[in-house]
């Protein structure tokens, strides 16, 4: 940041001159530099550096979200790592949470964007602490629990210290400064000069909710560069020709994103528009929350990131850009976003994304309830094209037939007939439309909708209740008498009341901490032996055999087939699984056991301890009080659990964002690979809590290899868990659902409120898990968004899967019944 400073500071000067010669330092960028540089060394040694730079850390050193904003600094002064804000909510001026990372040091708040993020941006509390622990680990802990939420996986590898060097690079060192691990080998969503991309690596652009982004930049296995939307949508990638391997592909200092084959030699590149200009000496390359990919170049005497180059020059044609029911066009000022009809609502802060979900404009009638006939609105120079999922159909037809093969076709929702003199019809059925529209684009589109509508949003309110003209009198407040004299004091009061408040809370929290580690302290106590034995002690205890027999009363409390429960010395209730048939060697136990331990959501049942002997193996996990949801829907009455349909609503929603975060959100996807009724639990307040998550590849597996990967065998039975849910049965497949849809719709009524549509959403995404062909199921990630009412979800197509343990026996029919009844829904 001096540098910088430093640097700003000589530019401001027009001339120098030395021995009779002028020199102009604008026009001498290097020189520049080199003399902030040098400037900057010496009021180091003087002592007048505002930041304490980052040299050489020793391993115990850790930084707390509670520091007031203390950073540790590069030794240049450009970047910091620590805690920061999270991105900003698109409706809402929160800050969603805060992550831990690096990010420049150039003094204002605007310019210092993070550069490097923890867990790909895991959003934590401020109560939470990142240290160098004394087994070798940059780990993350979520206070006052201890809870570690991320670690490197460097423990007892060698590391002594760590070291944030001037190109932004963190790095975990041994004695002898040998890099063990850096930020640079898993970058987030931005490359830094000199850093590089490999197959598999991503760059993910930045989401404002816990589920990633749709938008992601990433390198094939043929070296190919691609901007891609969720996996199946490619809207900007890399042409060459080569017939060598590639290597990777590197971003330069000199403002190029090069691809390097084996031999060093360039296939492509492309270059910022400043290219090799001495005076810029600070640049990144990054995939921003709109989808796009740029590179940005500091300029100094602004003290500002300006755009040098971006991969998708025409902003409408990243795929999605304004969201569900939009249009994407430009005006003077760049691209602007607008609905796809008049009297739906628009939003009032910019260009939504796809990753808002599309909240701007209102959703389509569905073309079913239509009480009068359906009409064809046209739209010119308008492409339209739908999201999810891709069912467009091209045909060789005029406009005019084009139109009129839509409006003959109950399925279609909307077409797109090309005028360029090619003859092209794309058909589109379904309703995630969206689109972009320019007077150069030679192509009319025609969007089915009714012919009067049914429901018409009052204009002027927007879809979280905000009104679009403000009540309040914008002329200023006048002056009355005694008013000056009530506002001090009640300033006064509020003053009072908010550091009384404050302290309180203070105590509270020491308090609390205080008592905490008490707890803690007598909780180890049982095991203390174990704890003399390894120096690095973790939150994750190892218990003997004897040890756990005496938790749980020599196995006495029966919860399951294979579960016990136990009671640890501060009264704590605990639930010990004994592992039947697990032949593994305790290293790949203890890293199964590691990688389970860091595991931490609101859905997921924490892992509390392990048992490794040569004849027992068990896991502990924390006591879940109510038992499973299996039990939970039986034990009750059928008209008790079937009125409260929101909670079975939150139910599924919560079992389906535990396993997206297994699936999405961990180091690695964890694939569940025994998801059933029993395994979901449900708590105090009825929060469901996924358990026995991540054990598969602990037994042995003595069934066929499938076709399916375990993460689409997981969506299989995540669509069998929905519908249980919704119906309240365990064996969905072979019910008659003919009369059980019946049963549903009359228990929804009036149709269109909106429980009946989530639990529709509900039903129909569950159909779509279920799919046969493992390519037809929707992503773990497109199947929260349906339940949380983002996106809307097709009607299934005619055929639905069935489970491959089913016989042969029967199984025709029932595909029947559910595309009769998936039709219908």
């Amino acid at each position: 940041m001096f540098v910088v400073r430093l640097n700003l500071l000589i530019s401001r000067i027009p001339n120098w001159q030395f021995q009779g010669k002028t020199f102009n330092t604008r026009n001498f960028g290097r020189f520049r530099r080199s003399l902030a540089v040098t400037l900057f060394l010496g009021f180091a040694l003087l002592g007048v550096c505002e930041n304490v730079p980052m040299v050489s850390t020793p391993l115990g050193f850790e930084i707390s979200g509670f520091d007031g904003g203390r950073t540790y600094v590069s030794q240049n002064g450009v970047f910091a790592f620590g805690f920061f804000e999270g991105f900003k909510k698109l409706d809402d001026d929160d800050v969603d949470g805060f992550v831990v990372g690096i990010r420049y040091n150039l003094g204002d708040k605007a310019a210092n964007v993070p550069v490097w993020t923890v867990g790909g941006g895991l959003r934590v509390s401020l109560n939470s602490t990142v240290k160098l622990s004394m087994d070798g680990r940059l780990i993350l802990v979520e206070n006052p629990s201890g809870l570690i939420v991320w670690s490197t996986d460097t423990s007892k590898s060698g590391v002594k210290k760590a070291n944030l060097l001037n190109s932004g690079n963190l790095v975990l060192m041994d004695s002898r400064d040998k890099v063990l691990w850096e930020s640079f080998s898993s970058p987030t969503n931005t490359l830094l000069p000199g850093q590089s991309l490999h197959f598999p690596q991503t760059l993910r652009a930045p989401s404002t909710k816990s589920i990633s982004s749709y938008y992601s930049f990433v390198i094939h296995h043929s070296g190919e560069l691609a901007l891609v939307w969720e996996s199946n949508v490619t809207y900007w990638r890399t042409h060459f020709s080569s017939s060598s391997i590639i290597k990777q592909a590197r971003f330069d200092s000199d403002g190029v994103l090069r691809l390097v084959e084996a031999a060093n030699s360039t296939v492509w590149s492309a270059s910022s528009e400043d290219f090799e200009d001495p005076s810029v000496f600070l640049r990144h390359l990054r995939i921003d929350l709109d989808g796009n990919l740029r590179i940005y170049s500091w300029e100094n005497e602004l003290h500002r990131w300006r755009v040098t180059w971006q991969a998708v020059e025409n902003q409408c044609h990243v795929f999605g850009s304004c969201g569900l029911y939009s249009l994407c066009g430009f005006n003077s000022t760049g691209p602007v976003c607008d609905c796809l009809y008049q009297d739906s609502v628009r939003r009032r802060d910019g260009l939504p994304t796809v990753d808002s979900g599309g909240f701007g404009c209102r959703k389509m009638v569905d073309l079913g309830n239509c009480k009068m006939n359906t009409s064809m609105m046209k739209l010119e120079h308008t492409v339209l094209y739908g999201l999810y999922p891709p069912q467009d159909v091209d045909v060789m037809l005029s406009e005019q037939a084009c139109k009129d093969q839509c409006s003959n076709d109950s399925s279609c929702i909307a077409v797109t007939s090309q005028n360029d003199g090619s003859g092209l019809c794309t058909i589109k059925r379904t309703d995630f439309i969206s689109g972009y529209r320019n007077p150069s684009v030679r192509a009319t589109s025609f969007l089915k909708v009714c012919s009067v509508p049914l429901a018409v949003s009052d204009l002027g309110v927007d879809p979280h209740g905000n009104f679009e003209q403000s009540s309040i009198d914008p002329r200023p407040f006048k002056n009355q008498a005694g008013h000056s004299t009530n506002v001090q004091g009640a300033i006064a009061f509020i003053v009072l009341v908010t550091v009384f408040g404050f302290l309180t809370m203070e105590m509270f929290v020491f308090w609390f901490i205080y008592r905490r580690q008490q707890i803690d302290a007598h909780t180890r106590s049982l095991f203390r032996k174990d704890a003399q034995m390894n120096p690095h002690y973790s939150a994750l205890t190892r218990l003997s055999y004897e040890e756990i027999k005496v938790l749980t009363g020599n196995f006495t409390n029966q919860l399951g087939p294979t579960v016990y429960k136990g009671v640890l010395p501060n009264n704590t209730p605990v639930a010990a699984k004994v592992l039947n048939g697990v032949i593994v060697t305790e290293k790949d136990f203890r890293v199964a056991v590691s990688t389970l331990g860091i595991m931490h959501h609101r859905n997921l049942v924490p892992l509390k301890g392990f048992c490794f002997e040569q004849k027992h193996k068990l896991l502990l996990y924390e006591y879940v009080p109510n038992g499973s949801l299996d039990e939970w829907m039986l034990n009750r009455k059928p008209d008790q659990i079937e009125k409260n349909w929101q909670h079975r609503l939150n139910i599924a929603l919560g079992v389906t964002r535990a396993l997206a975060y297994l699936h999405l959100e961990c180091p690695r996807c964890i694939p569940h690979g025994n998801l059933k009724l029993q395994n979901v639990l449900l708590d105090e307040k009825l929060l469901p809590k996924l358990t026995d998550f991540g054990i598969q590849s602990l037994l042995p597996k003595d069934r066929a290899s499938s076709s399916e990967s375990p993460s689409e065998r997981d969506i299989y039975m995540l669509g069998e868990i929905l519908l249980q849910i919704i119906i309240c049965k365990r064996d969905v497949l072979r019910d008659n659902l003919h009369h059980l849809v019946d049963n549903i719709t009359e228990k929804l009524e009036p149709r269109g409120s909106k429980e009946s549509e989530a639990v529709e959403r509900v039903v129909r995404i569950a159909l779509w898990c279920m799919q046969n062909e493992p390519f037809r199921r929707p992503s773990i990630g497109e199947v929260v968004q349906v339940l949380e009412g983002t996106f809307l979800v097709e009607r299934p197509p005619p055929a639905v899967a069935y489970s491959p343990e089913q016989s042969d026996e029967g199984v025709a029919a029932e595909i029947q019944v559910y595309s009769q009844e998936g039709s219908r829904l």
